[in-house]
């Protein structure tokens, strides 16, 4: 029987393999699993993602890609304030699927140069997307802002994961506010004569 979509299978086993990270952990990332999950024989999700790791990678980038796309929209259609945003990541944040592929990525790094220079690479992406959408709602920051900013997003995340009750979600969506509060400096909407603060 043909495979579908080859764009469609390759995004049915990512999906399939956040939603075993989510319910199972990181550990629950095994090819045969995932395969099963996702509806596909063995061979077509090797074809995609020979080893692990690849699957590994493959599922970071498609995450935050979905993640970084949706985010992308809402800010093109002009109406996305810092208070959307924060929201926005508060729920990012409390997404146990992310934190899971990174806590991965980062174990596996150790054990993999490749996976190393992939996660360099990984959060300078990362960070390259922030700084646009940023500038896009009308904020100036700095690298050291973005990355400040990334830093603490990327604690708390973990931190969900480790605590995994209402409190962390909670406070998820208040590091993301406050993150955004302070390391996105936008010229305020404040009365005539105001100037912004030079920074």
């Amino acid at each position: 029987m043909p495979l579908d979509n080859p764009t469609d299978v390759r995004t049915r086993i990512l999906d399939a393999a956040l939603g075993l990270m989510a319910e199972q952990g990181f550990m629950a990332l095994s090819q045969p699993k995932v395969a099963k999950a996702a509806g596909v024989r063995q061979s077509h999700l090797t074809y995609y993602f020979p080893t692990r790791n690849d699957l590994l990678k493959g599922v970071a980038l498609h995450s935050i890609e979905t993640m970084l796309s949706s985010l992308r929209a809402g800010v093109s259609t002009g109406g996305f304030s810092l208070e959307q945003f924060a929201r926005f990541a508060g729920e990012a944040l409390a997404d146990k699927r992310r934190a899971r592929v990174m806590l991965g990525l980062i174990v596996s790094s150790d054990e993999d140069r490749e996976i190393k220079q992939f996660m360099r690479d990984f959060v300078g992406r990362v960070r390259q997307n922030l700084m646009g959408v940023a500038k896009a709602m009308g904020a100036d920051p700095r690298p050291e802002q973005i990355a400040a900013m990334h830093m603490l997003m990327v604690g708390a995340t973990i931190l969900n994961v480790a605590r995994d009750d209402a409190n962390s979600r909670r406070e998820c969506t208040e590091i993301a506010r406050l993150a955004i509060e302070t390391f996105l400096p936008v010229a305020p909407a404040a009365a005539p004569g105001k100037q912004r603060r030079q920074k």
